[in-house]
């Protein structure tokens, strides 16, 4: 397999995935991330939605929140140590209230760009050189 083929099933699977957070976003999913840059590196690869941000409120406390809308719930934290802590404890926290959060999407982003970045924020410019790389688009594209 060549590296444009490898490149090209990593950038298919990651727009699978990012199809996948589209919908749950048009079904009025809440999705949590960490902070302000990876809203608007989801908003670049055209998710729109309604965002949470995890570092902006105690988890219980948006946990509850969150819980009193009755929405469905994906966490989409960083996939670093940080970023882990944070969706093991919002997961308790949301089945505590009788939620079950969409941690597939994170789990499967984060086997795929592991190498490459560890955090959402990157994940617009990752799949940008993707598209590159596999001739999905060219770089006047990104300009």
């Amino acid at each position: 397999m060549t590296d444009t083929e490898i490149y090209r099933k990593r950038l298919e699977r990651i727009e699978e995935l990012l199809s996948e957070l589209s919908e749950y976003s048009e079904r009025g999913a809440i999705i949590i991330v960490e902070g302000k840059r990876d809203v608007i590196s989801l908003k670049r690869l055209k998710i729109e939605g309604n965002f949470e941000l995890a570092t902006r409120h105690p988890l219980f406390n948006l946990s509850e929140k969150i819980a009193q809308l009755g929405s469905e719930v994906v966490i989409l934290t960083d996939w670093d140590r940080r970023g882990d802590m944070l969706a093991v404890k919002l997961s308790e926290y949301l089945q505590h209230f009788g939620l079950k959060p969409e941690l597939e999407i994170r789990n499967k982003l984060r086997l795929i760009s592991q190498k490459e970045i560890k955090d959402v924020e990157s994940l617009y410019t990752y799949v940008s050189k993707l598209r590159v790389k596999t001739g999905a688009c060219s770089k006047q594209d990104f300009q």
